[in-house]
């Protein structure tokens, strides 16, 4: 009973009128060199490209390649700050594209926040055949053009006099309507993910890994592994 009468007495120091709790302040973010461009929207992406000397474009095959494995080259924040990462592979229409850029420019203020593209405009044509319609007689006509993306890939920045706190509310509501999985990232978290991968590798004791199991053919895995989970270890199937 004495100890709590002495530590009620240290916590609220004034003994008569208002008690206050003292509390330390937390440290303000600082933002003083950080510069706002002048267009600080997000564009608008032209949803179908334009050939050169009006060629026709030329139908692809679908080429899954294009989704798989991890991205090696737009896999970082250029501003430090804040944005979009794609966790697995996926093709972006005309319509996410949208999506993305009307959501992301209705909350920035001009002078405080800005955005800035990760991604091509549509540029990979996509085909498809009728309702109904029979096997063969070729390849189907272009319906849309999408723009590939792979696991890790920046689709768009966020940044300004703002902080994560901020931004994640609206990047969150865009990155549930994608797809592909994807999150919204800071350069904190971003540098968190990868400390944390490498101490878990660190600190593995199991012998067995993927890589060794593949290599000395464990109960026949290599002939039920595909050549990319084979290439990049089980992790972008």
């Amino acid at each position: 009973m004495i100890l709590r009468k002495n530590l009620i007495s240290v916590l609220y120091l004034p003994k008569r009128g208002m008690r206050e709790l003292m509390f330390p302040m937390p440290e303000l973010p600082n933002f003083d060199n950080v510069v706002v461009p002048e267009n600080y929207k997000l564009p608008q992406l032209d949803p179908v490209p334009s050939p050169p000397n009006q060629t026709k474009v030329m139908k692809r095959p679908k080429k899954i390649e294009d989704i798989r494995g991890p991205e090696l080259v737009h896999n970082r924040l250029l501003y430090k700050q804040y944005g979009i990462m794609a966790l697995t592979g996926g093709f972006l229409f005309p319509s996410h594209i949208n999506h993305i850029r009307n959501t992301i420019n209705r909350y920035l203020k001009e002078e405080k926040s800005f955005a800035v593209w990760r991604i091509d405009a549509p540029w990979k044509p996509m085909t498809k055949k009728g309702i109904g319609k029979t096997l063969g007689g070729g390849k189907g006509n272009i319906y849309a053009y999408s723009t590939p993306v792979r696991a890790g890939r920046v689709l768009v920045e966020v940044g300004g006099k703002v902080e994560f706190e901020e931004v994640y509310r609206f990047l969150n509501s865009v990155c549930v309507t994608m797809p592909c999985m994807a999150i919204p990232v800071s350069e904190e978290l971003i540098k968190q993910i990868e400390e944390e991968g490498r101490i878990r590798r660190e600190n593995n004791i199991n012998p067995l890994s993927y890589d060794f199991m593949y290599k000395n053919n464990i109960r026949g895995i290599q002939a039920m592994v595909t050549p990319y989970a084979a290439e990049w270890k089980g992790d972008f199937d």
